[in-house]
């Protein structure tokens, strides 16, 4: 990027304004522009408005021939429930070497005054750098943690359209979801009401010329029966029982229907009470939309062409014979794939200071790996080249986010990260050190916001674990210390020079919330240096060829854990798993993002623990085994007083306000 013309420079304000009035006060560049910096032209991408654009999938092939830029993921310590501020560290780090670092060198960047120099030349060979992050629920913007665009001076802009329908995405994977929810339990009603004979001959009805067909769909049906044959005259008796009798049971069904709001009391309903169902009432619930395997799949798909199989593989349940049941079994995986054609596109936004941002998927952190789109990552790294920087988001603390970013999304899109940030608070350590519960909604205790070395020292153990588990990977660590008006000097010093002690390649103070990008050019300068002097390669945690147990048993390890205690439950489901041919998949453990263990309460690094594993089920259109440690709501509920209090629409100027 040579030129700065699509750079903004902010007028940051002191105390730091609402999140949504800083948002509203910007005046975003035509999307169109910030595609032109990217050297993409109008047939690369459709526009959605004047501020967003679906980036098309052949800008891939285009591309395919050109050098990757670096690839740098931000992960966290363990947080407190009130977050630690890794997607503004994200917007933040991106600010800063888009808007401010020279990619020529960073050497001559020395402090604030310098950088506004050199910010208003417009000869500086300003570094390409793509943010790339998932889209936010609406359930957390209208419930309780409001929404997901980083947050003061480093946003991604237009806030409230970032945080609410974006480009649809959401609501195609909730269309689809719920197209396979209601055709399998339209296929059980069906079964139990006709003879094998009937359902075969409504499945191939005869054409004009009193001739029966397989559709497409049905081959990969008929291929996974083991039945090689393709006219419906061929089938023999049994072959026809086979092919028209799916035989679902209802008690092995995973798959429920999603909804993309906080709603507790559809977590678990009854359906088929309607006097036409005959009686067919079953048992089942509502899942949130991003927890929806598709999500997964979106986040994890390579091609439209990798998406289609995928989404034909994802299985739904279990014949009463206990083989597993698939979207291709029951006939609309091709539907699903039309439902997600345009979904698979990223969105491309940009931050507060013009710094381009492609948004695509938001898988669950939890059940799912919680990390955007390898389309997008890939579509980027191609768009900076050699120079340029991918920044994209792990969910939770890297015991989730980074492990899974490492060992699912790194393993599936074959990508090398060269640099891992850390984010870190005083906040969040103090607490790890013994400091009292951080409660949402709840004043901080005076430890909080006085100054306590010792208790800072004490919560590293935290810090120094983290550092050390994504080191295996072969990366370099950066720590980014998010300051506080409230944090001391000598707690911000202690904290350095113990991210040192641990192995980090650097830790810097930052001020990107208050400042914007020029309060993370020390960040920027720091990853930059680490991408370049990275030394390693890539390693996983464990191999694909190994055991669920074994899997298993390696994540706990990184956890502190000395061992793992299956229920019987969790036990049943690995043995039938295996059974199946599934346990070549790599796992994406479902656990509590406020503990290294499975207790929330166990702050700092706990060892020697015990992990029990509750129930393992399996995404494997997505792609993963995911064993559950603990109860994990799918559903989130609404608070007592929700977000959706303070949102509202000026209607005077047509802006929203309230979104936090």
């Amino acid at each position: 990027m040579s030129s700065s013309k699509t750079v903004r420079k902010l007028q940051v304000v002191s105390p730091v304004p609402a999140d949504i009035d800083i948002a509203n006060s910007v005046e975003p560049f035509h999307i169109s522009e910030i595609a032109k910096e990217l050297n993409l032209s109008p047939n690369h991408y459709d526009l959605y408005g004047k501020y967003k654009a679906k980036v098309l999938l052949p800008v891939l092939d285009e591309l395919e021939g050109a050098e990757d830029g670096y690839y740098v993921v931000v992960g966290g310590i363990t947080p407190t429930p009130l977050g630690e501020g890794k997607s503004t560290t994200t917007v933040g780090l991106c600010q800063a070497l888009g808007a401010f670092l020279d990619k020529k060198s960073f050497t001559h960047l020395i402090d604030g005054a310098a950088m506004s120099e050199i910010f208003l030349d417009n000869s500086v060979d300003l570094t390409t750098v793509v943010t790339c992050v998932r889209q936010p629920s609406q359930g957390p913007t209208f419930g309780i943690k409001g929404g997901a665009a980083g947050g003061g001076y480093s946003q991604v802009i237009p806030m409230d359209e970032f945080n609410l329908h974006l480009t649809g995405d959401i609501h195609a994977i909730t269309a689809a979801n719920n197209l396979l929810a209601a055709a399998i339990d339209t296929r059980i009603f069906h079964e139990s009401t006709q003879s094998d004979k009937a359902l075969f001959n409504r499945l191939c009805p005869p054409n004009k010329e009193g001739k029966r067909s397989f559709c497409d769909v049905m081959f990969r049906h008929l291929k996974n029966l083991g039945i090689s044959k393709t006219r419906p005259e061929d089938l023999t008796p049994q072959e026809v029982k086979k092919f028209a009798r799916l035989d679902i049971d209802p008690n092995s069904i995973t798959w429920r229907r999603v909804m993309d709001i906080n709603d507790r009391f559809l977590r678990k309903i009854t359906i088929g009470q309607g006097p036409e169902e005959k009686g067919m009432v079953r048992e089942t619930g509502f899942d949130i939309s991003v927890a929806s395997e598709i999500m997964a799949v979106l986040a994890l798909t390579t091609s439209l062409t990798d998406m289609r199989e995928r989404l034909g593989r994802m299985v739904i349940g279990n014949s009463k014979a206990g083989d597993p049941i698939t979207a291709d079994d029951l006939g609309v995986g091709g539907a699903l794939t039309v439902l997600m054609k345009d979904a698979i596109n990223p969105t491309l936004m940009q931050t507060l200071e013009g710094t381009p941002v492609l948004v695509h998927a938001g898988p669950f952190a939890n059940i799912a790996h919680g990390n955007s789109s390898i389309v997008a990552d890939k579509i980027a790294l191609k768009l900076v080249g050699p120079g340029g920087f991918v920044v994209t988001e792990a969910g939770f603390g890297a015991d989730i986010g980074t492990e899974k970013f490492m060992n699912i999304k790194c393993r599936y899109s074959g990508l090398r990260p060269q640099c891992a940030v850390i984010v870190a608070t005083i906040r969040a350590l103090k607490m790890h050190g013994g400091g009292p519960e951080v409660v949402a909604g709840k004043p901080l205790d005076h430890s909080y916001v006085t100054e306590n070395v010792a208790l800072v020292e004490a919560g590293c153990v935290n810090l120094a674990r983290h550092i050390s588990n994504t080191k295996a990977y072969g990366v370099n660590v950066v720590v980014a210390v998010n300051m506080f008006s409230t944090d001391d000097e000598t707690e911000l010093n202690a904290v350095r020079n113990a991210a040192l002690a641990a192995g980090a390649y650097d830790a810097v103070i930052c001020t990107h919330h208050a400042h914007g990008g020029k309060g993370a050019v020390d960040l920027g300068i720091a990853v930059q240096k680490a991408c370049e002097n990275v030394t390693q390669q890539l390693r996983f945690l464990y191999p694909l060829d190994i055991s669920i147990k074994e899997k298993i048993e390696a994540i706990a390890r990184s956890y502190g854990a000395s061992g793992v205690e299956y229920s019987e439950q969790a036990e049943k489901q690995i043995e039938m798993y295996s059974r199946q041919g599934f346990s070549n998949q790599p796992i994406c453990m479902a656990k509590t993002q406020y503990s290294f263990s499975h207790d929330a309460s166990k702050k700092g690094a706990p060892s020697g623990f015990i992990l029990p594993i509750r129930d393992v089920r399996a995404s494997i259109g997505a792609g993963f085994i995911y064993p559950l440690v603990g109860t994990m709501s799918t559903m989130p509920g609404l608070p007592t007083r929700p977000c959706f209090y303070d949102i509202d629409l000026d209607t005077s100027t047509g802006n929203v306000v309230g979104l936090s």
